[in-house]
């Protein structure tokens, strides 16, 4: 597989929410760069084409958009 990622992912396991205009839900952090990471537990149905993901224990909520979503996990852009 092509390795498409400007930086490289750190693995990590961090309870976030997904929250956006009439919704969101609970998720998993799996792994994180300054540019996207790999979030599981996604329920895709109703899901925007931008939202902001909040990680337990980070700072700031972050802007992001969904890149691929498959069985439950989804790979998301920061903005």
């Amino acid at each position: 597989m092509i390795e498409r990622r400007q930086a490289p992912r750190q693995r990590v396991f961090k309870p976030g929410k997904l929250t956006f205009a009439g919704g969101g839900g609970p998720c998993v952090v799996r792994n994180i760069s300054p540019g996207g990471a790999r979030i599981d537990n996604v329920n895709p149905v109703g899901l925007p084409p931008a939202f902001v993901l909040a990680i337990k224990g980070d700072e700031l909520p972050r802007r992001c958009r969904p890149v691929w979503i498959k069985d439950g996990q989804m790979g998301v852009a920061f903005d």
